[in-house]
């Protein structure tokens, strides 16, 4: 009787009892829904491990119990651990990281490739630089810095004294490409030397600490740089279209936030304030916006999209890269596609080559070894013939 009294045991019925009740309530609402017994579903098909694995899925999805108290799990994880689950690690000073980022960044080389069979960046670029060659265009490369690769210090305290950390695979890719007569713009360079020359406590933030985009900041010195390559090397003079810029701040919470999939951490946060700048065609006095007979194609992925098709709008790179070479470009984005997915885009539409000088492809740091689709070669269109030309135009223009 005594053992009784023990609240250990108090505790093991009550662990008990949640086990059981559980799945009877899951088997009531079910019932309840007319949508039968999932549980009984493995019944119904031969066990092979690909049936095993769908049953697995279909009853995690179906359960009640897990989509009730997962929110709860994660904001529990993020308050008391400082576990920000599967996708987000929490630095310190309010600032996140993605984890595939720092995956990328501290894993070996082979067990990259071994993940990524089609992982050969510089064989895929050169190919594309080659493709658009024949088309009369330049290629030049901007891989956009991981932001655990300028603000390793802000990941952990321990790392405090690094203003920067390249990657053994980033490092091997850039100096592939400029053996390879491929031309970069060197954001890493770039963003590390703002970070030195900043005066201490003076130094404005170039990506944001919730999310995993560059800031304004890092939208302008990008900019600054990706448009004074482009004329160093004469492939662009700059236009006669002035620009303006005008502030247009917005409240928002960072994509770190809401990967962590669960309200209560929202909840608990406040919005960052990101000082966005949109930018102004002076004689219109509008937003910023593509035209289809640019000279300049920009492909890329969410650093493209972020603020330039979102909130704000006509505040992102390409706006203000834009402003830098004083005349309108042409741009194709796909979050998260910038390895692979958006040359696909571009090859199913070849319109968008049509009387384009220079490519200008932006992809973020850690699809060099963790991109979807791997680094895929993908074949563009020939040239078209010259008959052509006018009925492409007018292709883009109604795309646009």
């Amino acid at each position: 009787m005594k053992r009784l009294h023990d609240p250990r045991w108090f505790l093991i019925l009550m662990f008990l009892g949640v086990i059981a009740i559980v799945p009877l309530v899951q088997v009531m609402k079910e019932v309840r829904q007319g949508s039968g017994v999932r549980a009984l579903e493995i019944f119904a098909q031969a066990p092979t491990s690909e049936n095993l694995r769908s049953y697995e899925h279909n009853l995690e999805k179906a359960n009640w119990f897990a989509h009730w108290t997962r929110p709860w799990l994660h904001f529990a994880q993020f308050r008391w651990l400082k576990d920000g689950a599967e996708k987000v690690v929490i630095g310190h000073s309010g600032w996140y990281f993605y984890k595939p980022g720092l995956n990328y960044m501290l894993a070996r080389r082979e067990i990259q490739e071994r993940a990524n069979k089609t992982n050969d960046p510089v064989t895929a670029i050169v190919h594309f630089r080659d493709q658009l060659a024949a088309h009369g265009i330049q290629l030049i490369v901007m891989p956009a810095p991981n932001k655990e690769s300028i603000y390793p210090d802000r990941v952990s305290s321990r790392a405090e004294s690094l203003h920067g950390v390249m990657a053994p695979g980033t490092r091997e890719l850039l100096t592939a490409l400029r053996a390879a007569n491929v031309e970069v713009i060197d954001l890493f360079n770039v963003f590390g030397e703002a970070r030195e020359q900043s005066a201490p406590g003076s130094h404005t933030p170039l990506y944001l600490a919730q999310d995993t985009h560059w800031s304004p900041a890092g939208v302008a010195l990008a900019a600054k740089n990706a448009a004074r390559r482009l004329t160093e090397l004469g492939w662009i003079q700059p236009g006669s279209v002035e620009y303006a810029e005008r502030p247009a701040p917005v409240q928002r919470y960072g994509d770190l936030v809401r990967m962590m999939q669960a309200p209560q951490i929202e909840r608990s946060l406040k919005p960052e304030t990101v000082p966005t700048v949109q930018v102004i065609r002076c004689d219109t006095n509008q937003p910023y916006k593509d035209e289809a007979e640019a000279e300049i194609l920009v492909l890329g992925d969410s650093f493209m999209r972020v603020y330039q098709h979102d909130e704000p709008n006509a505040a992102g790179f390409i706006a203000h890269l834009a402003k830098e070479l004083k005349q309108p470009l042409m741009s194709l984005v796909n979050d998260g596609g910038g390895s692979t997915l958006v040359r696909e885009e571009l090859a199913a539409r070849p319109v968008f080559l049509q009387n384009k000088k220079v490519l200008l492809w932006e992809f973020v740091e850690r699809d060099i070894g963790l991109g979807l689709k791997g680094w895929q070669r993908t074949p563009l269109p020939p040239p078209p013939a010259k008959s052509a030309l006018v009925q492409g135009s007018a292709q883009v223009i109604a795309l646009r």
